[in-house]
């Protein structure tokens, strides 16, 4: 691995319209991770639909589409391992379907906080926190943030792969890319901040301790897949801010074990206790009595 790019030894760029001179990715994709991703992920997909349709709740259909998205971002880094690691579109799709499929599971744990402000509100808790009182509010600031950010994202790493095609500095690319990062890494904190203080003050609530004790385990669940998508967009923060051929940017196992390990663990944890178990299907439906009867059957 060079200064500029790497280059496989035994497999030249064919140097096609669409080839760049270097791998981007900075290694051949191994092809045992992204069949692992592909099976992993439609497992989950599977698991997803199910509960969707079993509990009737569609707004978390968005967990569905990002595990079909993770299995289209790895079945292009499949291609790329198996056909051509040169490939620019290659690299640039499974990096746009990698990178926005957590957006949706981010969009999902969003939409859970502001179902259960709402739910809190309708069973009597009184936040002493301003900010909570208008969930809807809260809840398209945040997802509006991912959404831009990502767009950011996916056009910085568009302009990597035709800067490395033109044999020009992926520098400035690489800067809009981190530019995206960091306002998604700030965003989703300002969430995290959100859920903790939520979750803290509800605890607190003596009037609230029944229900407090049906909802914590889709609170704790909630809470450990926030913090894997956490790690995961901190990874991403950490990898573009050291350059396009960083050792984070050029090394599989890190990528391996802070992109791909977390996004399956977070799909897995919100299959398992989904919310559609605990949450209400109507305004008039209380977790506490979703919870148990659900519980009773899983």
């Amino acid at each position: 691995m060079s200064g500029r790019g790497y280059v496989d030894p035994n497999r030249p760029s064919p140097m096609g319209p669409n080839d760049a001179k270097i791998i981007i990715y900075g290694y051949v994709p191994s092809i045992a991770l992204c069949a692992l991703g592909i099976a992993l992920f439609a497992l989950a997909l599977g698991a997803h639909m199910y509960r969707v349709l079993h509990h009737r709740i569609w707004s978390f259909l968005p967990l569905s589409l990002a595990c079909l998205m993770e299995i289209v971002g790895y079945i292009f880094r499949t291609l790329s391992s198996v056909k051509d690691p040169y490939m620019i579109p290659y690299f640039v799709v499974q990096y746009f379907f990698i990178v926005v499929a957590p957006v949706l599971i981010s969009a999902s744990i969003y939409v859970c906080l502001s179902k259960l402000i709402r739910w809190a509100a309708d069973v009597g808790f009184k936040t002493p926190s301003r900010f909570l009182l208008r969930p809807r509010l809260l809840l398209w600031v945040i997802i509006t943030a991912d959404i831009v950010t990502s767009i950011v994202q996916i056009a910085g790493a568009a302009l990597i792969g035709v800067a490395e095609s033109n044999k020009d500095s992926p520098a400035t690319a690489n800067n809009i890319l981190l530019a995206g990062l960091a306002v998604q890494t700030a965003a989703f904190m300002l969430f995290l901040c959100l859920y903790t203080t939520f979750a803290f003050q509800l605890g607190r609530d003596a009037g609230m301790r029944t229900q407090f004790g049906v909802i914590r385990p889709l609170l704790l669940a909630i809470g450990a897949a926030s913090l894997l998508v956490l790690l995961r967009t901190v990874f991403r923060l950490a990898e573009t801010s050291g350059g396009v051929f960083s050792y984070a940017s050029t090394h599989e196992s890190l990528f391996g074990s802070l992109e791909f390990a977390p996004i399956v663990a977070a799909v897995w944890i919100l299959a398992i206790w989904h919310p559609g178990r605990w949450l209400p299907k109507t305004k008039s439906s209380s977790p506490a009595l979703v919870g148990p009867m659900e519980a009773a059957h899983v």
